[in-house]
């Protein structure tokens, strides 16, 4: 066996399917055998192997067993000549492990290998080649003194940023996400060091092959996709926490005397900064805009107040009270409505900001008719006051939004133009995709891959594409994997990284469409609309259903139970239900294999028991659980038991 591709998964289940398409393209010419090795995901990504990649390897853990030992799990039953980590967010060129294999053959002083990477909009992540963190570089790292300085060999060695990304060079440190290694030297310096559980251990064992009197290469003659930040947050304090953790693992285990102390100083320093730093920001997110909003408020009735007094009665009509006490109040009210109302989660609402409005208003006008009328300053100015409010609040969370500040984005879809390139079938099929989604998109048009490829919808082919972008102002392409090699698609991102262009792939025979917008996002995912029943809110409301029509059969279990032959069934059903082990409402049980449905409890009940003589054809129960799914509701749910009530004992 040449290669052993050895991948870890957690929960991102579209993402590895993209990723092992590539993988099984890029294996067509060499002996490859793939591992996946899944850290007891909840995303139905073990059954999508199963059921789309029976060749690989599975190993399912039963509980997240981090980086490491996952990793090491598979390296011990690898037979390959050399052994490949890759993450699941990654898509590979079809030449990509020839060409790498070629260069280790040709190298033997290589024990470790890492290639060019990019983002999904075609961006070098300059993580592709590393120099070891020493406290001085680490310092350089924190301080900022690497950003200022990339080009210098002393203060840029973090990324080595004084090295060109396009030609071959001996570094120190391999990214975990593509770490080829040569089975020999792992045999020789041991497997991942599993005292790390996630970040690090690309450090270690890197620095571990150098010790062992090998070297670590940059390779940039393949690129790959690295979706970066799929399965965690790096502005989060547990992101902090566990990175910051690591490198002090790694000082202490590395590191002697004074360097190791200095290190582990100035990473705790590092964790108290960042801790306090994400601390402070969450504070700021939490108050700014209510705060903002109350002074502009205030400053509407400043400047309201004595317009209207000088429109309807004289200057210093309304006594000192009204602004000092009065109008606080009002703001209060206005502000505890717009919180409730949603007006502060982001992405901005702008309807729920002016509802919490409408709601302060009607409050602040209740209470007024309630208070003594020593209280009773003006029902004008309220009404004034909540125009001001109304007006000023949209306006001023539009105009930061126009000036791209991102603590104001509003949650409105732009309408995206698209184009689509592959041939015809497959892309109508993605088009098809595409429109059962919630994105807001117009479609531009197909793009050729070659001379069999023409018709109306066409715009222009591949070669053609700054053209089109450009004539066409395109906003997004979206690229069918089923007819473009991964080297095309990588090319065309690269060479359209200079515009504002986002990217897409579409695995073939799958219902994802998949990308990136930056180093800083988790990939953008088009999942049909189907995954309805997946929104956190619809889990919730389906969840306290499921309790509530639990406690009403249990509390009426005396008068019902009569009613049903399997007594003993009925009262273990509500058990398993109270206890979340099943559902009251699930998928048809007919409909055993649903790879494009999100998983649900299993049901007592199910679509089917809405109609008296169910059909028994499964495409049909697949059909009718897919509408479920994709149009789920709560009205649904209550018609399906009130129609089937008499099986809830099945």
């Amino acid at each position: 066996m040449e290669l052993s591709v050895i991948i870890v998964n957690y929960n991102v289940k579209h993402f590895l399917e993209q990723c092992l398409h590539s993988v099984v393209k890029a294996s067509k010419s060499i002996s490859v055998e793939i591992f996946v090795v899944d850290n007891h995901s909840v995303d139905g990504s073990t059954q999508l192997i199963r059921e789309r990649f029976p060749g690989v390897h599975l190993i399912e853990n039963k509980e997240n067993t981090g980086f490491s030992r996952a990793n090491n799990q598979a390296l011990r039953e690898a037979s390959g000549k050399y052994l490949l980590l890759l993450n699941p967010d990654t898509v590979v060129e079809e030449d990509t492990f020839t060409r790498v294999i070629r260069f280790m053959e040709e190298h033997p002083e290589c024990g470790g290998l890492g290639v060019k990477m990019i983002d999904g909009k075609g961006n070098f992540l300059p993580e592709s080649k590393r120099g070891l963190p020493t406290p001085a570089v680490a310092f350089y790292k924190m301080s900022g003194l690497s950003k200022l300085f990339p080009k210098s060999k002393k203060f840029g060695k973090y990324h080595l940023s004084y090295l060109d990304e396009n030609e071959t060079h001996e570094v120190e440190v391999l990214a975990g996400a593509f770490m080829l290694l040569r089975k020999e030297t792992l045999k020789k310096i041991g497997l991942l060091d599993e005292t790390f559980f996630m970040y690090g251990e690309d450090i270690d064992l890197s620095l571990r092959i150098m010790k062992s009197g090998y070297k670590n290469y940059y390779f940039p003659e393949t690129t790959i996709i690295h979706y970066k930040g799929e399965s965690t947050k790096k502005g989060s304090l547990n992101y902090v926490k566990v990175f910051y953790k690591a490198m002090i693992i790694f000082a202490k285990k590395h590191f002697t005397g004074g360097k190791a102390s200095i290190f582990t100083f100035l990473l705790n320093l590092a964790i108290w900064f960042r801790a306090l730093l994400s601390v402070f920001r969450r504070l700021v997110d939490f108050i700014f805009l209510p705060l903002l909003d109350a002074l502009i408020m205030y400053a509407g009735f400043l400047i309201i107040t004595p317009l209207w007094e000088k429109f309807r009665y004289e200057p210093d009509y309304y006594p000192s009270e009204f602004i000092n006490f009065a109008v606080p109040v009002y703001i209060l009210f206005w502000l505890t409505a717009i919180f409730f109302s949603g007006g502060y989660k982001k992405p901005v609402h702008l309807m729920h900001v002016a509802r919490g409005l409408l709601w302060g208003t009607i409050a602040i006008l209740l209470a007024y008719s309630l208070v003594d009328e020593t209280f009773r300053f003006s029902r004008a100015l309220i009404f004034l006051g909540s125009i001001w409010a109304l007006f000023t609040l949209l306006f001023y969370r539009l105009f930061f939004h126009w000036m791209k500040w991102n603590a104001f984005k509003p949650d409105i879809q732009r309408t995206k133009k698209i184009a689509i390139a592959g041939h015809l079938a497959e892309a109508l099929r993605v088009r098809e995709i595409l429109q059962r989604t919630q994105i807001k998109s117009e479609f531009a048009g197909f793009i050729s891959v070659d001379s069999s490829d023409h018709g109306e919808q066409y715009i222009g082919s591949l070669d053609q594409l700054n053209e089109i972008v450009r004539i066409n102002r395109i906003d997004e392409i979206i690229f069918c994997a089923e007819n473009i090699r991964s080297t095309e698609i990588i090319r065309a991102m690269l060479e359209l990284t200079s515009l504002d262009i986002d990217f897409k792939i579409a695995p073939p025979e799958s219902i994802s469409i998949i990308g990136s917008n930056s180093i800083h996002t988790a990939g953008d995912l088009y999942v049909v609309h189907i995954n309805a029943i997946t929104k956190p809110d619809n889990r919730k409301k389906k969840r306290l259903l499921d309790l509530i029509f639990s406690v009403i059969f249990l509390v009426s279990t005396p008068f019902m139970i009569w009613f049903f032959i399997r007594k003993t069934r009925l009262l273990k059903n509500i058990w398993q239900v109270i206890n979340g082990n099943k559902s009251w409402i699930g998928y048809a049980a007919a409909d055993s294999s649903q790879p494009e449905l999100p998983p649900l409890r299993p049901g007592i009940l199910s679509p089917t028991d809405m109609f008296d003589n169910p059909s028994d054809d499964p495409g049909k129960i697949h059909q009718l659980n897919v509408l479920y799914a994709r149009n789920y509701s709560l009205l649904t749910d209550i018609e399906i038991l009130s129609k089937g009530w008499k099986s809830l004992d099945r």
